[in-house]
C-alpha cells in the first residue's frame, strides 16, 4: 500500500470522491501543510495554522496508479483558484499536493505541466506541490461526513453534484456501481 495526500477544498468532498475508487483502501480527512501541531478545525479555519483540509488516501498501486489519483484530483476541483473552492474561502481550501516521495513530486509536476500545455483550464493552475511533513486527523464528526449526512444542504448542493460528475467520468474506476446523483 502507498499513501497520497491531497487538498482540494473541503475534505468532505475529497473523502467522498476518493473513497469510491477501486484500489483505495481508506481515505481519512485531516489537516496538513502547516506548522501547528495537532490543530483543531477552528484553528485551521482561522487561517493562522498554515494547514489545508486534506484527504489522506491509502491505495494499492497495483490496482490504482498515483497518476490516476492525480487525474481524479484535478478533475474534481478547480486548481486555478487560490485559497478557494466555490463558496469555501481561506487558505485551508487551497489546492495542494503533498508528495510522499520523489516519484510523487515528479508525477504531480508532470501532470501540471501537461494540463498547462493542453490548456485544460481557462486560468493558470495554482496547485501547490510541497513535501509531506505531517498529517493530523480531523475530529470524529468530520469523518465519513457525506455518507452520514448526505441529506444536509451543503452535501446536496456541493458534494452530490460533484460526485455525480465524478461517477459519470470515472465509471470504470469505481469500486461498485453507484447511482447517479442528479
Amino acid at each position: 500500500m502507498e499513501v497520497a495526500t491531497f487538498g482540494s477544498g473541503c475534505f468532505w468532498c475529497s473523502e467522498a470522491v476518493f473513497s469510491e475508487l477501486k484500489g483505495v483502501a481508506s481515505v481519512e480527512s485531516g489537516y496538513s501543510g502547516g506548522k501547528v501541531v495537532n490543530p483543531t478545525y477552528e484553528q485551521v479555519c482561522s487561517d493562522a495554522t498554515g494547514h489545508a483540509e486534506v484527504a489522506r488516501v491509502t491505495f494499492d498501486p497495483d490496482s490504482l496508479s498515483y497518476r490516476e489519483l492525480l487525474e481524479v484530483f484535478f478533475s474534481t476541483h478547480d486548481p486555478t483558484t487560490p485559497d478557494r473552492q466555490g463558496a469555501d474561502e481561506g487558505s485551508q481550501y487551497r489546492s495542494v499536493i503533498l508528495y510522499h516521495d520523489e516519484g510523487q513530486r515528479k508525477a504531480a509536476q508532470e501532470m501540471i505541466a501537461e494540463l498547462t500545455r493542453e490548456k485544460a483550464f481557462r486560468n493558470p493552475i495554482v496547485t501547490e506541490v510541497a513535501p509531506f511533513e505531517a498529517f493530523y486527523p480531523a475530529e470524529d464528526y468530520h469523518r465519513d461526513y457525506y455518507r452520514r449526512n448526505s441529506r444536509q444542504p451543503y452535501c446536496q448542493v456541493v458534494i452530490s453534484p460533484k460526485l455525480a460528475k465524478f461517477r459519470a467520468h470515472f465509471q470504470t474506476k469505481l469500486k461498485k456501481a453507484t447511482p447517479n446523483l442528479n
